[in-house]
Formats: structure tokens, C-alpha cells, sequence
């Protein structure tokens, strides 16, 4: 039976934002008499989370992620709507919730920067009131997890971002949340790190059954991690659904990739068929997507072909052409 860790009805939040011209003028003139308008950073956005999963929560920038996220956590109250996680309003910020629940931010931290993280990650488990044994239990499997056994005893102000990271997510996990709101956590990482931190969250959701919300710009966080991505724009919940089926939504072409035998091979397409580029003996080729399957078989019967892949065109392409539509197109 599925079970629903955290669900959203029309949730909204509202700001009143300070206006003012530039210059001397203006500024006397707020002195007695302030403008403000309304700037809606979530407007009536619906979801819900099952148990155990890991779902991305994408948006341009000002899109009202960050937001929901503090909502969820009830660091913020909301302008209208509802949310429970495991149970629990948010907002009432009941202690009983605060235990279960954990939040990551990859541009602030919580460790202290003169002390070396093990004093951190102790003043945490009595915070949380972690038993001792637990304790020792869980953060043997983190550190384990995370190769940073190095770490623990040096200055947090030492550390490259990599490895404050590490930390950050050991603090964030000490305490066995059942629900973990990670936001930007590879904010700033090379690569190799990215990977790594991507392989943890991987495997600790694999063997915790964690919930997990996760809002990153990197797209390679989601692809790997999130089948499933909820889409907001201007604070307007766009879509909801498996990650690969935003692709099938909104593109209507396939892309072929095929490497034939002979390079210098005189290229006699079927209608249809557009040559997006070719180098050598490689070609990336356009066809419509309902048409996909019978030219493919038409390009193997008229070309030498070495190798040929057929591909959805890449999700970051998909997604830049959401943010900037602002929509979500339907077939």
C-alpha cells in the first residue's frame, strides 16, 4: 500500500516588497509615506510525495522552489493552502515533526567553522536527543558512506566545499530523518564530487527508504537521482510526472545517431529526415517521433551503417525550452 509522506493542496506564499525610486528625493519621501507591491513566489501549487521516494522539484530561478521547500520545513508560513508532512502541519513547527524531518542547503552551513565536525555532529545528537549507541551507529555508516573518516578531527575551516558538503550531509542524516529536503546540495562542486555525492544519496536512499525532495539547477543530479520531477514556473506548479516523460510531451522528433562504414558515402535520406550534423562518418539526424521506428529501418536498408542509436533529445535541451516558454506544451 502507498503510503504519502507529504502532501500540498493550493499552497501559496505571498510577499510584500518594499518599493522606492532611486535618488535623494524618494528616499526622504519613504520616510512618511511607503510603497510596497505584492510578489507571489508560490501561487496554488498541488503535490503529493509517496514513502521512499526521490523526487527533483525544478524551476528557473525565482521559480518558488526554495520557497516550498521552507514551507515544508516550516521555516515559513504560508499566504494560503495546505501541506502535511508525515502527518504534521509544517508551520506549527511541533518538536515531534522537527525530529523527523531534515533539511540541506547547499549555499549555507551549519557547521562551525573552528572546530573539527565531530564536536558539530555530537551537539546535533543531543539537539535531536539521538541515543548514544544510535548514534555511533549512524554516523559510522555516513562517514563509511561518504569515505571521510580523514575529516572528522580537522578544523571545518579547512575543508574545500567538497568536503564541507560531505559534512553537511552527515549533520543532516545523524538523527535518521524519515523525510530529507535537500536544496542545491552540489551547488558549486567539480564533477568528481558532484558524482560521488549523487552515488551516496543514491545508495542511502536505497538502504533508509528515505523521502526525499530534491531542487538542483544541475539537471545531471536529477536525471540520476529522480525518476519522477515536479515542475513549477512563476511559482505555477507546470508539471508532474516521470522525468523521461517530459521529453515525449514536449519534443515531437526522435534523434538518430549512426556512424557509417565508409565516410566519403553518398547520403540519399528519406523524406522526412533531417541532418542536424555530420563529421566524418558521424551523422545526428531529426525525424518525427511517430515516424521514428520505419525510417530508422529505411536508413539500415539504404546506408552501410556501423553503429546507430535512437535517442530523446537531451533533457537539459527540454527543460531550457520550458523555462523559456513558460509552459508545458501538450502534443
Amino acid at each position: 500500500m502507498k503510503v504519502s509522506r507529504i502532501t500540498v493542496a493550493n499552497l501559496m506564499k505571498t510577499y510584500r516588497v518594499p518599493e522606492r525610486e532611486p535618488g535623494l528625493k524618494a528616499a526622504l519621501g519613504s520616510l512618511f509615506r511607503r510603497t510596497a507591491r505584492d510578489v507571489e513566489a508560490v501561487r496554488g501549487i498541488t503535490f503529493s510525495v509517496e514513502a521512499g521516494e526521490m523526487v527533483g522539484f525544478i524551476g528557473p530561478n525565482g521559480a518558488g522552489k526554495t520557497t516550498t521547500l521552507k514551507m515544508l520545513c516550516g521555516l515559513l508560513y504560508p499566504t494560503g493552502g495546505e501541506a502535511h508532512v508525515l502527518g504534521y502541519v509544517p508551520w506549527e513547527r511541533k518538536p515531534a515533526y522537527l525530529r523527523r524531518i531534515s533539511m540541506v542547503l547547499g549555499n549555507k552551513s551549519q557547521m562551525l567553522w573552528d572546530i573539527p565536525p565531530l564536536d558539530s555532529f555530537r551537539v546535533l545528537s543531543e539537539i535531536y536527543r539521538v541515543p548514544p549507541a544510535q548514534y555511533q551507529q549512524t554516523l559510522d555508516e555516513l562517514v563509511a558512506l561518504l569515505e571521510m573518516e580523514d575529516l572528522l578531527t580537522k578544523p571545518v575551516r579547512n575543508f574545500s566545499l567538497g568536503e564541507r558538503m560531505k559534512c553537511e550531509l552527515v549533520a543532516g542524516l545523524l538523527h535518521r530523518p524519515e523525510v530529507l529536503f535537500l536544496d542545491e546540495p552540489t551547488l558549486g562542486l567539480d564533477v568528481s564530487m558532484q558524482g560521488r555525492l549523487r552515488r551516496f544519496l543514491a545508495e542511502y536512499n536505497r538502504h533508509s527508504g528515505v523521502t526525499v525532495l530534491l531542487t538542483s539547477h544541475y539537471m545531471a543530479d536529477v536525471t540520476a537521482l529522480c525518476p519522477r520531477v515536479i515542475l513549477i514556473h512563476h511559482g505555477q506548479l507546470l508539471y508532474d510526472g516521470m522525468l523521461q516523460g517530459l521529453a515525449q510531451q514536449l519534443a515531437p522528433f526522435k534523434l538518430i545517431r549512426m556512424a557509417l562504414r565508409h565516410t566519403d558515402t553518398e547520403l540519399q535520406l528519406p523524406v522526412g529526415v533531417e541532418i542536424i550534423e555530420r563529421e566524418n562518418g558521424a551523422l545526428s539526424l531529426r525525424v518525427p517521433r511517430a515516424e521514428a521506428p520505419a525510417l530508422t529501418a529505411q536508413l539500415l536498408q539504404a546506408l552501410p551503417v556501423a553503429d546507430l542509436a535512437v535517442e530523446d533529445p537531451p533533457i537539459e535541451a527540454v527543460i531550457d525550452q520550458i523555462y523559456q516558454e513558460g509552459e508545458v506544451g501538450v502534443e
